[in-house]
């Protein structure tokens, strides 16, 4: 059998406070991502989502637990494995501004991005800008971060993701605080690639109607525990666990529509 792309296992974070106070912002979770899947990590902020994330892609050690790339183990790897599998891993965070270098461009964001698996040309930069919807892409080149729209940042964030080729994509709220048209077209340019480069997602949302969009797989996160993970379609239509159910009560969708395009998305 097939080892899963990405597996968490019995993984937990506590942070301390100070000397008297901790909070357990992950404990014993346990999830699998296997290779083409979306799974789509729901629940409220503070929930434990963006910290589960982190530890996937390498950036946190857990407390405890172990993380498994492609059934390696990633704590018992050496330093030069570790960046190989980390660049197959990919983030696209929530803030654009903040996750892009100010002073960078366009063509140094996806130069360095590139060079991770070998030499970088400007010919790919322009086709990555292209493929994100940012046409022509040479007009894209020598621009910051400040002369891009929010949109067209996320578009580049989403580029420096693609660009060493990941097998795995976490994608930290990557539609929270965009307005309902730029939402849309973020979420259809996601769908997009999931579809041409079968890459897998792991999701990370507080919005359950993003989930319904996009995921394959759901996986409910509450004070630090997933509660309640399957099919998409069975989670968001038969929830099991209070919850679930607390969370899809919140969730605003047109008359008629099924599992597509939520209300809140349809303008995209």
């Amino acid at each position: 059998m097939t080892a899963p792309l990405l597996e968490l296992r019995d993984v937990s974070k506590t942070f301390r406070r100070s000397r008297t106070e901790s909070v357990v912002a992950v404990s014993s979770v346990t999830l699998n991502i296997a290779a083409g899947e979306t799974v789509a990590l729901v629940g409220e902020s503070g929930s434990g989502k963006s910290t589960l994330g982190r530890i996937a892609l390498g950036l946190l050690a857990p407390d405890g637990g172990s993380v498994f790339v492609a059934g390696r183990p990633l704590q018992r790897l050496a330093a030069a494995e570790v960046r190989r599998l980390r660049a197959e891993m990919q983030p696209i965070f929530q803030d654009a501004a903040a996750a892009l270098n100010p002073r960078r461009s366009a063509r140094g964001h996806l130069l360095q991005a590139l060079a991770v698996r070998g030499a970088a040309t400007e010919t790919e930069a322009i086709a990555l800008l292209e493929s994100v919807g940012l046409r022509p892409g040479h007009e894209y080149l020598n621009r910051l971060p400040h002369e891009l729209s929010g949109g067209q940042r996320q578009r580049l964030t989403i580029a420096r993701a693609l660009a060493p080729q990941p097998r795995l994509i976490v994608a930290d709220e990557p539609l929270s605080g965009a307005d309902v048209s730029i939402r849309g077209q973020i979420l259809n340019l996601l769908l997009d690639i999931k579809q041409q480069r079968a890459i897998a997602y792991l999701l990370i949302t507080h919005d359950i109607s993003v989930a319904r969009a996009f995921a394959d797989r759901v996986a409910v996160m509450m004070m630090g525990k997933i509660v309640e993970t399957g099919p998409a379609e069975r989670v968001l239509t038969q929830p099991e666990h209070a919850y679930t159910r607390r969370l899809l009560s919140a969730v605003p969708m047109l008359p008629g529509r099924g599992r597509g395009i939520p209300s809140a998305l349809s303008n995209g």
